[in-house]
């Protein structure tokens, strides 16, 4: 079912409580999509990435081959939240030094230094970084597979692109009220605005910089409106929920679905990950039992949403020969 979804999608998210499986699967999903001669891309968003560790190589903020690259058409990717917050705040500060006079760059240095540590400092940053990748992903590769951090994490970062684009045209409303205003002032001064020439005189530097101010605005949410567009084109994208079959999984996975489906995100699947098997003792029947208690609740709360089960495997899914035979559960 999950591989249905993603063979009929250009960007699947994955996301979920932590410590459910979430790599593995979308590991699996991107690497049974390169074996069927799709370009694949898995970007791992979690700062706690386990990316690496999963295929035993070492996988860096740029995209890497990984295991053997299956022909070349997998690739994976970790997004390091410092140093992406390093260049977020980077190009803010030369961007703000060019548009403010000279005496104040230290000034600038000091804001940016307190905005570092500033709550959704990293957010932004990575959402901005989220934005390049599905730019680039819909342009190099046939599939983008995010494996995104725990829910509370993802949920606040798939809301960020309408909340940010509803920020930034605030901020463009009040720039063109402001020059309006501007503008009426001016026009008060009669014909101070003209030479002895009559020709019109010279544009006033802080006019320019206002003009430069809002077109990196309009540029910033045009890509952030952009980055929605793809978020909820249910054609286009889509998100499964990974879990156990486990009292809080279960509860935190209907709070997601609510929270994602406020945002207009498509929920595609639930994946049901380390299913305990059936017929194999007392003791994991009696488990198995207490997992369907669980997963009754989630299919009460929700029914509409196709739920896949994955059994518990007899082994550690590590590297491309063991993610391929569980990719051939999915």
């Amino acid at each position: 079912m999950l591989l249905t979804l993603a063979a009929e999608r250009r960007v699947l998210f994955l996301g979920g409580k932590g410590g459910v499986g979430k790599t593995t699967v979308a590991s699996a999903v991107a690497l049974a999509a390169a074996r069927g001669g799709r370009r694949a891309l898995v970007v791992s968003t979690d700062p706690a990435h386990n990316l690496g560790h999963l295929w035993g190589q070492k996988i860096g903020d740029r995209a890497t081959p990984l295991g053997d690259g299956a022909g070349g058409l997998l690739m994976g990717l970790e997004i390091d939240p410092d140093a992406t917050t390093d260049r977020h705040l980077k190009d803010v500060a030369h961007t703000l030094k060019r548009l403010m006079p000279e005496n104040l760059a230290g000034e600038v240095d000091k804001h940016m230094d307190l905005s570092r540590r500033s709550p959704g400092t990293h957010e932004a940053a990575v959402l901005e970084r989220m934005t390049e990748l599905v730019e680039t992903g819909l342009r190099e590769y046939d599939l983008v597979v995010f494996d995104t951090a725990p829910s509370g994490h993802t949920a606040r970062l798939m809301a960020l692109p309408e909340v940010m684009t509803a920020w930034t045209d605030g901020l463009l409303k009040r720039r063109d009220k402001s020059a309006k205003l501007g503008a009426a002032m001016r026009g008060l001064d009669g014909d101070r605005g003209k030479t002895l020439l009559g020709s019109t005189a010279p544009r006033d530097p802080i006019e320019e910089r206002d003009d430069e101010i809002r077109s990196i605005l309009l540029r910033r949410r045009d890509r952030l409106a952009g980055l929605r567009e793809v978020l909820v084109d249910a054609e286009l994208s889509s998100f499964a929920i990974v879990l156990a079959a486990e009292r809080l999984p279960v509860l935190e996975t209907i709070e997601l679905h609510e929270e994602l489906t406020r945002t207009g995100v498509d929920i595609g699947a639930l994946i049901v990950n380390k299913r305990s098997p059936a017929g194999r003792g007392e003791f994991l029947e009696r488990r198995r039992a207490l997992e369907e208690e669980h997963l009754a609740t989630l299919r009460a709360a929700l029914p509409h949403v196709p739920l896949q089960e994955v059994p518990l495997g007899e082994e550690d899914v590590v590297g491309p020969a063991a993610l391929e035979r569980f990719a051939a559960l999915l």
